[in-house]
């Protein structure tokens, strides 16, 4: 169950330190595009915590929903980025932080499908 843990704190992690870069972005995005992102971060959270908490039978469709989410979240970063709301170092970082979440839950997956 650890490896649930992880994900959880790892995109926990990416939404604390999204929040203050959000909050530099330019008025008339910061409560457009800045809320979506944010918004999305926050519902990502949320799954990952129902799907940790979740029956095994439940599971398998939570995560199939955060793994939806994190393709949204990711053209929402992108968009960001080729707006120029923030710097290509801070884009390589959302970009690699929700690789890694994404291969957690590839692999939070897999280890359900083994179990079934």
């Amino acid at each position: 169950m650890q490896k649930k843990e992880t994900i959880i704190q790892k995109v926990y992690d990416l939404l604390k330190n999204t929040i203050p870069i959000l909050n530099k972005f330019p008025r008339s995005q910061k409560f457009s595009l800045g809320d979506r992102i944010q918004n999305q971060l926050s519902d990502l959270l949320e799954l990952y915590i129902k799907a940790y908490y979740a029956s095994s039978s439940d599971k398998k469709n939570l995560l199939e929903q955060a793994n939806t989410q994190l393709e949204i979240i990711r053209h929402y970063f992108r968009l960001a980025y080729d707006l120029g709301l923030y710097h290509s170092r801070k884009y390589h970082f959302f970009a690699e932080q929700l690789h890694e979440i994404g291969r957690m839950t590839g692999g939070w997956l897999k280890s359900l499908s083994k179990k079934n």
